[in-house]
């Protein structure tokens, strides 16, 4: 429906519900005016009732929150109910019809009579309690719909994936092989060939056909440009590096560190910087000495 169309639907609403009131203001004054409201009292007691509906029909129409919406159909309820019994009444006791009522029994019963003057004289008060309690609802609820917004645009924004109506390919490990994964020391040791599990690998490789294909090998971009040394090279390097050194000082931790190398290469040229201080040290034999 166009706005024109909905204008003209609102305003044919506001003119039925104008000419409803009008018909159930005649009744309810003179109800008021029959349970002893002076003439200004009686005029403004169709708008207590009938107001009040009004009032938590558009509460009903703000609120969001289940319980909030529920109260507000229950207060639009009973004062339409209420409303209904009394005009039933003014159509039954036709002394009410009458221009000017001082006081006249709404009922024949006793019993009766008290329920529904208990009724009429009790809608003033509700009305007060339950539209100050819709009005307190109806304030409070706009000053948290920005945080429940943002809320609802965090959830929409944080949804999974898999909720969508076309699933995002599946994000791809960076230089996977399917078969091996080559591992590069930080500076000395020789690329070595790590297995892994080959059923997983061809799992990750089946979901990643349909996006993009895995990459192989490392780029050369990512190796170190630092030239490899040899076995001798780094023999020779830790012994003047480590020529100062007690016995107690060569560790493999310290050779690592001190000459950037991986920790197996570190405990070898350990143990041949010890062995051959061991060998320095040893006492020569008598029968060579000879």
């Amino acid at each position: 429906m166009n706005r024109a169309g909905k204008a003209l639907l609102v305003l044919a609403l506001v003119a039925v519900v104008g000419m409803a009131f009008r018909v159930s203001w005649n009744a309810l004054r003179d109800v008021a005016t029959a349970v002893g409201a002076d003439k200004t009292g009686a005029t403004l007691y169709p708008f207590v009732v009938d107001g009040l509906m009004a009032l938590a029909l558009v509460a009903t129409l703000v609120l969001t929150d289940r319980a909030d919406k529920k109260f507000a159909l229950r207060v639009l309820a009973a004062y339409t109910v209420a409303s209904l019994v009394l005009n039933f009444v003014h159509g039954l006791v036709p002394e009410l019809h009458g221009e000017s009522v001082d006081w006249t029994r709404l009922a024949e019963w006793d019993p009766v009579n008290w329920l529904l003057v208990l009724l009429a004289t009790s809608l003033p008060v509700g009305s007060i309690y339950f539209g100050s309690d819709l009005v307190a609802k109806v304030l409070h609820h706009r000053s948290i719909e920005p945080a429940k917004a943002e809320e609802s645009t965090q959830i929409h924004t944080e949804r999974s994936t898999s909720d969508l109506a076309v699933p995002a390919p599946a994000p791809v490990p960076a230089l996977v092989s399917p078969v091996t994964v080559e591992r590069v020391d930080a500076v000395d040791s020789p690329a070595e060939e790590v297995p892994i599990d080959r059923g997983v690998v061809r799992a990750v490789a089946a979901d990643q056909s349909a996006s993009r294909r895995a990459t192989g090998r490392v780029p050369d971009a990512a190796r170190s440009t630092r030239p490899r040394r040899t076995t001798d090279e780094l023999v020779a390097e830790a012994r003047q590096l480590t020529e100062a050194w007690t016995v107690d000082q060569l560790t493999a931790e310290g050779i690592r560190k001190a000459l950037r190398t991986s920790p197996d290469k570190a405990r070898m040229l350990r143990d041949s910087l010890r062995a051959e201080r061991a060998a320095v040290a040893a006492p020569e034999p008598v029968g060579a000495a000879s």
